[in-house]
């Protein structure tokens, strides 16, 4: 499996520093932001990363990053073919490196605390469809919250910030595909926000009832606001994730 990694965005919520840097590389305890997913993937065994994010931004990245030398992992990078398209038409840049494989997604600014190791190995004897890892939260309107059937493990639907939310659940920014995903996202039309919702998508899957799930058990954190990344920065500091597979 390959993996990739969504670090565009204009990180709006973490002005005035992101008027200056990509939001992905703010530090997040000793290292930029983007590290702790790449040393997630690298964690369970996935060395080939491709990071979108946006054109201005590709030297920034390449400049702290560089190509994966350091880290034991091969980057490579791709423009987001829209800017501000929404993470469905950030994906889209992924077509060509992914070719006919299954991979997974992280969101550039998740940081947690599970190892991905178990979650993979699932998702590779899953016959098709795609996986999405869920995180119990106290407040679930804030995200896309699933309808879950526990018994087959299957997502039923899910909600973009429900007033009623239907559990206590959030999806994170951690997605699981077979390569069909980029037909589905051809098949997406903008949302409200003239964006391609990977809502949309993920519901594509669970109309053919090919949407499963698994439960982070650790702390999990969206690190895109001056609060989370205060915290995200916490934990990091306070339990070391991800460092000791290189």
């Amino acid at each position: 499996m390959k993996g990739v990694i969504l670090a565009g965005g204009s990180g709006s919520r973490l002005k005035p520093f992101t008027q200056v840097f990509n939001k992905h590389l703010l530090p997040v305890g000793k290292y930029p932001m983007i590290y702790w997913p790449i040393l997630k993937l690298r964690e369970a065994g996935i060395k080939e990363i491709l990071i979108i994010t946006n054109p201005k931004d590709i030297p920034s990245f390449i400049e702290i990053v560089g190509y994966g030398e350091n880290l034991n992992v091969e980057l490579h990078y791709q423009i987001q073919p829209n800017v501000g398209g929404g993470i469905a038409d950030a994906l889209l840049g992924a077509r060509h490196f992914i070719n006919k494989e299954k991979f997974i997604v992280i969101l550039g600014d998740n940081i947690f605390e599970d190892s991905l190791t178990p979650y993979v190995h699932t998702f590779k004897e899953q016959e098709k469809g795609a996986r999405v890892l869920l995180k119990e939260v106290k407040d679930p309107t804030r995200y896309g919250v699933p309808y879950i059937n526990p018994i087959k493990r299957l997502i039923l639907s899910i909600i973009e910030k429900p007033v009623h939310p239907p559990s206590s659940y959030c999806v994170t920014g951690i997605y699981m595909y077979d390569h069909e995903v980029f037909q589905y996202i051809d098949a997406a039309q903008p949302s409200d926000r003239n964006e391609l919702e990977i809502t949309d998508v993920n519901n594509m899957y669970i109309k053919n009832k090919q949407l499963e799930y698994d439960i982070l058990k650790g702390w999990w954190i969206d690190a895109g606001t001056h609060e989370s990344l205060f915290k995200a920065f916490q934990y990091v500091n306070t339990n070391p994730i991800g460092e000791n597979n290189k």
